[in-house]
């Protein structure tokens, strides 16, 4: 069995995941590294584990996360496609069961809002996780006087949590902003379509996607 620890432990995958970085942070994007691919992974299998889906779900979702952003490295366009060519050949390369390659390969290759679907459990978990990651520690760049719509949005979010409710029929996304860096339609005007992603994702999980910022609930 490849499990999600083995593959932390990859040297190549490791290799990939921080020349990726390298790559977009040369184009001066938002942190893309392990900090981001650890926190989505452990959002993704929280998801799946707090609706009762079963180990494999929880271990594949894992493994998504964690290799979703590899394709940054071949290019920032279509990454979510380079992503998971690349993915399918590691996993195939350890002995990953088709089945199980399947399954992640089609996660990775639909986690963008630019083409993707919640084709899976296991998609919709890795959208939920990955989409919610806004954060200030995410943000490269040291002066605020050059910051992009992209930095102010990330660097004024204090606080994100991904919740799924008590009774297992909302997921509530709650951010934190201090609107002296970033405004509420600032936010929406760069993640309205990761939004509509993250209500389909919530829909194949049967929940329902809520927003909530500074309190106010918005979706």
């Amino acid at each position: 069995m490849v499990t999600y620890e083995s593959i932390l432990q990859n040297e190549a995958v490791n290799t990939y995941i921080r020349k990726a970085d390298e790559m977009l942070a040369a184009l001066n994007f938002t942190e893309h590294s392990f900090a981001h691919v650890g926190l989505v992974a452990r959002m993704g299998r929280y998801l799946l584990e707090t609706l009762g889906r079963p180990e494999r779900a929880l271990r594949l979702v894992q493994i998504a996360a964690y290799l979703h952003d590899i394709g940054n490295l071949v290019n920032r366009f279509e990454h979510c496609q380079s992503s998971a060519v690349m993915a399918f050949q590691i996993l195939t390369d350890l002995g990953m069961p088709a089945d199980e390659v399947a399954d992640v390969v089609a996660a990775i290759g639909n986690h963008d809002e630019s083409s993707g679907y919640p084709v899976s459990d296991i998609a919709a978990a890795l959208i939920l996780a990955d989409k919610s990651d806004v954060r200030r520690s995410r943000v490269r760049n040291g002066d605020m006087s050059t910051f992009d719509i992209h930095d102010r949005v990330n660097y004024s979010v204090e606080k994100t949590e991904l919740i799924v409710d008590p009774e297992k029929t909302q997921v509530l996304l709650r951010l934190t902003i201090d609107t002296r860096y970033g405004s509420v339609m600032d936010y929406f005007e760069i993640f309205l379509q990761r939004m509509i992603l993250c209500r389909k994702a919530a829909e194949k999980l049967g929940l329902e996607f809520k927003l909530m910022i500074n309190d106010h609930p918005l979706i």
